[in-house]
């Protein structure tokens, strides 16, 4: 149960690492387009909760359930000249606003800051013990 604070702050570092490359690669992919020529999609991490039982506490992490596509509609833009555009003249661009993702991207480093926090205080109380101890 000593080393379970450890845990907690490596499982909410890891969740925020996937959050920062999945906004890093949304904004590096936001005017491409697939090999059908369809709008890149915007992926999002969906969490979960991790839930175990130690004796009579319980103790609660994150992970990364799985990662999707975002659903929101396609920017449109309108560009007749565009070979890409359609029978109106708007051409269909990936839904994905770089102001969002760096907002997102702040957020997440910001929660990893935490987390590493976390585990160094956690680091240092358990040192500070093994000192006491020795005496």
């Amino acid at each position: 149960m000593i080393f379970k604070g450890f845990k907690v702050s490596l499982a909410g570092m890891e969740a925020q690492r996937i959050r920062i490359d999945l906004a890093s690669s949304n904004l590096a992919n936001v005017n491409a387009r697939d090999e059908n020529g369809q709008p890149y999609r915007r992926k999002i991490p969906i969490f979960e909760t991790v839930l175990e039982k130690v004796k009579d506490q319980t103790l609660y992490s994150v992970k990364v359930k799985k990662i999707v596509e975002d659903s929101s509609p396609f920017k449109l833009k309108y560009g007749l000249e565009n070979p890409d555009a359609d029978k109106n003249g708007y051409v269909k661009l990936p839904n994905v606003d770089p102001l969002k993702e760096m907002v997102d991207m702040i957020s997440a480093m910001r929660t990893y800051e935490a987390n590493l926090t976390a585990f160094n205080t956690h680091k240092n109380l358990l040192l500070s013990a093994l000192e006491i101890i020795k005496v």
